[in-house]
């Protein structure tokens, strides 16, 4: 059984997501709270596995309840409700531990697609928070990218196409210990750990023939 504890400051909200959630045969409402403060007091005690979360609710909120959220029950699975389906604050939420993110507009078959595949140890995003998650990161590898020299760019490249070091310091003109040093720095500008990960980069981006 689902068992979902649902925190939104409107009574009227909570009331309609508790018929359509009881409605269910898999799902149930077992907890609610109007507040930041309310929710992290019920968590202690609900049985819950799933918290239907409203971002907009007095006292603590966002990223930070979250948190704390988590921090008093680890096991429970936060699914993040907003009215704008291109909040900004979306992506905070997801690295402070929030499992998914649904828009208040959305489909009521959205809703219980989602909680269902949140509470299945997976995660659920929007279709628009998805798409908008997707172009940020992919702009930000690019930003990454950009920050390069074109000595560590054309070092990067040699690399990723399998060069023996020496042969690369051959090709530049410097010693090796100049390579691995420039490696070192488009490792920390890429955030990357080892060979592997700069060669996937680097076909990711279409940088070199996969």
């Amino acid at each position: 059984m689902i068992k979902v504890f649902i925190v939104d400051d409107h009574q009227i909200i909570r009331e309609g997501l508790k018929r359509i959630l009881n409605a269910e045969l898999d799902i149930k409402v077992v907890g609610e709270a109007d507040n930041g403060d309310e929710v992290l007091t019920g968590i202690i005690n609900s049985e819950c596995n799933i918290l239907l979360l409203d971002l907009n609710i007095p006292g603590i909120s966002g990223s930070f309840l979250i948190e704390e959220i988590l921090k008093k029950n680890p096991s429970v699975k936060v699914l993040v409700l907003s009215i704008n389906p291109e909040d900004e604050f979306v992506f905070p939420l997801l690295r402070s531990g929030a499992s998914g993110y649904v828009c208040k507009n959305s489909d009521v078959s959205e809703l219980i697609i989602a909680i269902r595949k949140v509470y299945d140890k997976g995660r659920y995003l929007s279709k628009i928070a998805a798409e908008k998650l997707a172009f940020n990161v992919l702009n930000e590898d690019i930003q990454l990218y950009r920050n390069l020299t074109p000595l560590e760019h054309n070092i990067m490249l040699s690399i990723a196409n399998g060069k023996d070091y020496i042969d690369v310091a051959k090709e530049f003109e410097i010693n090796i210990y100049a390579v691995y040093a420039c490696k070192r720095k488009i490792f920390e500008k890429l955030n990357l750990k080892n060979d592997v990960e700069l060669t996937l980069y680097a076909q990711k981006h279409n940088l070199i023939m996969n």
